[in-house]
C-alpha cells in the first residue's frame, strides 16, 4: 500500500512528537521522584535531628542531677528542671509538627510524649534532696524511664530510614530507566528527523523538477498554440482566397449556361435541355456552398476588441425583419420573452439566431402551422455544474429556441454540429450542412455551449448557454 509523501512525513512528525512527549514526561516523573527523595530525606534528617536533641537534653538534664546528688553543687541545676522540661518541649511540638503527615509517628508521638511526662516528673524530683537509698532508686527509674525513650526514639528514626530507604529504590528503579529511554527517545527523534529532512530533500527536488519540466511544457505548448494559430489563419486565409478564386470560374460556367440556354434551347434535344437544367442546379449549389464556407471560415475571426453588449431583443427583432418574407410565406407562429442584455459580437449572435431559425422554418412538420417559443433563464456557472471554479461564479444566460418540427432522433445531437453532416438528403431538404456548425462555432468564440434535444414527428429544442460578460478570465477557464 502506497502512502503519499505528506503522510509519511505527517506520520513521523507524530511518532517524534509523541516520543519527545512521552520521554519528557518520563523526566518529569525521574525529576518529581528526585525531588521528592531530597524532600523525603531532609524530612528524614530533621526528624533524626530532632529526636536527638530531644535524646540529648534528657541525657543532659539526668547527668546534671546525677552530678547535683553527688556533690550537692547547685551549679548543676542551672539550668533548671523546668527550663530544660520546658525546652524538650518545644522540640516535641516541632516533631509533631514535622510528621503531622505521618499517622504512624504520630502515634509513636503519643507514646513519646506519656514518657517524657514521666521522664519530666522524674527530673523534677530528681533536682529535690532526698535519701542515698531514694536517689538510687530514682536512678534506676530513670536510666529505665530513659531506655523505654531511646528504645521509642530509636523506632521513630528507624521508621524515617525506611521511608528513605524506599523512595531511594523507586529513584533508582527511575533512574536506572532513565538514561536508556532518554537515549533510545533521542535516537528515534534524530532517525525521524534525518528521514524527514531526506523526504523533505527529495520531495523539493522532485518539485524543481516538474517546475522545470512544466516550464518546459509551458514553452512547447506556448510555441504549438503559436504554431496552431498561425495555422488556422493561414487555413482561414486558404479558405477564404479559395473559395474567392472558386467564384470566378463559377459565374464563367453560369454565364455560359445562361447564354447556352438562350440561344440553344430550342434547338437542343430534350435529353440535353434536362442535363443543363441539373448543370445550373449544381452550380447554384457550389455557390451557396462556398458562400457558406466564407462564412464559416469568417465565424472564427472574433476578437474580443469586438465584444460590446448586446441587446438581445433589438438583434432578435432585426432577425426576425430578415426572415419576414419567408415567415409569412410558411405561416409561422413566433413568440419569445425578453431577453437580456449579453456581451459579445453582434455580427455573430444576428448570425446564430438566423441560422437556428431558418433551421427550424426548414425543418417545419408537413400539414402542421410551425410554432417557435424562445424563452431564457438567468444561471450561474455553479447551477450548470461547471466544474471550473472561475466559470462557476460567472452568470449565463441560458436561452431555449423551441419548435414543433419534424425533429430528429437524439442519436444525431452531437453528429448534427459537425460540417457537412446531414440527416436528410439533398433531394428532400436544401442546404449545404454547415448552419449548425457555424452555430457551434459561435458559441464556442464566446465561451458558450449549445446543444440539441430531438423528437421525431414532434420536433427540437435547441439550448445555447452564453456568458452574460466576458472576460480574459472566462476565456482562460474556457480554453482550460
Amino acid at each position: 500500500m502506497h502512502f503519499p509523501v505528506h503522510k509519511k512525513i505527517r506520520v513521523g512528525f507524530f511518532i517524534a512528537f509523541t516520543v519527545i512527549v512521552a520521554a519528557s514526561l518520563f523526566s518529569y516523573l525521574v525529576a518529581k521522584n528526585l525531588l521528592d527523595n531530597a524532600g523525603r530525606l531532609n524530612h528524614a534528617i530533621e526528624v533524626s535531628k530532632r529526636l536527638e536533641v530531644i535524646s540529648r537534653q534528657l541525657k543532659e538534664a539526668e547527668s546534671a542531677i546525677r552530678g547535683y546528688n553527688l556533690t550537692s553543687d547547685s551549679s548543676f541545676l542551672n539550668p533548671s528542671m523546668q527550663e530544660r522540661s520546658r525546652r524538650i518541649e518545644n522540640e516535641y511540638m516541632q516533631l509533631r509538627s514535622l510528621t503531622a503527615d505521618n499517622p504512624r509517628q504520630q502515634r509513636h508521638l503519643d507514646t513519646l510524649r506519656q514518657l517524657l511526662l514521666i521522664k519530666y516528673r522524674q527530673l523534677m524530683m530528681g533536682g529535690e534532696t532526698a535519701t542515698q537509698d531514694k536517689q538510687q532508686s530514682s536512678v534506676r527509674e530513670g536510666e529505665r524511664s530513659m531506655d523505654r525513650i531511646d528504645h521509642k526514639v530509636q523506632q521513630m528514626v528507624h521508621i524515617e530510614e525506611t521511608l528513605v530507604q524506599e523512595k531511594s529504590e523507586l529513584f533508582h528503579f527511575f533512574s536506572v530507566l532513565w538514561v536508556p529511554v532518554i537515549l533510545i527517545s533521542s535516537l528515534v527523534a534524530i532517525m525521524i528527523g534525518v528521514y524527514s529532512y531526506i523526504i523533505l530533500t527529495r520531495e523539493f527536488r522532485l518539485q524543481l523538477h516538474i517546475e522545470n519540466k512544466m516550464r518546459s511544457y509551458q514553452h512547447d505548448l506556448q510555441q504549438n498554440i503559436s504554431l496552431l494559430n498561425k495555422t488556422n489563419q493561414e487555413l482561414e486565409q486558404f479558405a477564404y482566397v479559395a473559395s474567392h478564386d472558386l467564384q470566378e470560374p463559377l459565374r464563367k460556367i453560369s454565364t455560359f449556361s445562361d447564354r447556352l440556354q438562350m440561344k440553344y434551347k430550342e434547338q437542343l434535344p430534350p435529353d440535353a435541355v434536362q442535363l443543363l437544367d441539373r448543370m445550373v442546379s449544381a452550380v447554384s449549389r457550389m455557390r451557396v456552398l462556398i458562400n457558406d464556407l466564407l462564412i464559416f471560415s469568417r465565424a472564427g475571426r472574433i476578437t474580443p476588441e469586438s465584444f460590446k453588449p448586446v441587446d438581445m431583443n433589438i438583434l432578435l427583432q432585426e432577425v426576425l425583419s430578415d426572415l419576414e418574407v419567408t415567415l409569412e410565406e410558411k405561416n409561422v407562429q413566433i413568440t419569445y420573452d425578453q431577453l437580456p442584455l449579453i456581451e459579445g459580437s453582434d455580427t455573430s449572435f444576428h448570425q446564430l439566431f438566423q441560422n437556428l431559425l431558418a433551421n427550424a422554418i426548414k425543418f417545419a412538420y408537413p400539414g402542421r402551422r410551425l410554432t417557435i417559443h424562445i424563452h431564457h433563464q438567468i444561471l450561474t456557472g455553479a447551477e450548470l455544474e461547471l466544474k471550473n471554479e472561475v466559470l462557476a461564479q460567472t452568470a449565463f444566460c441560458r436561452i431555449y429556441i423551441e419548435d414543433n418540427g419534424i425533429g430528429f432522433d437524439q442519436a444525431y445531437a452531437e453528429r448534427i454540429f459537425q460540417i457537412f453532416q446531414r440527416l436528410h438528403g439533398i433531394s428532400e431538404y436544401s442546404g449545404t450542412g454547415i448552419g449548425l456548425a457555424i452555430c457551434k462555432k459561435i458559441t464556442d468564440s464566446h465561451n458558450g455551449y449549445i446543444h440539441a434535444y430531438g423528437y421525431p414527428d414532434k420536433g427540437a429544442t435547441f439550448v445555447v448557454v452564453l456568458p452574460l460578460t466576458q472576460n480574459r478570465k472566462n476565456e482562460e477557464a474556457g480554453a482550460g
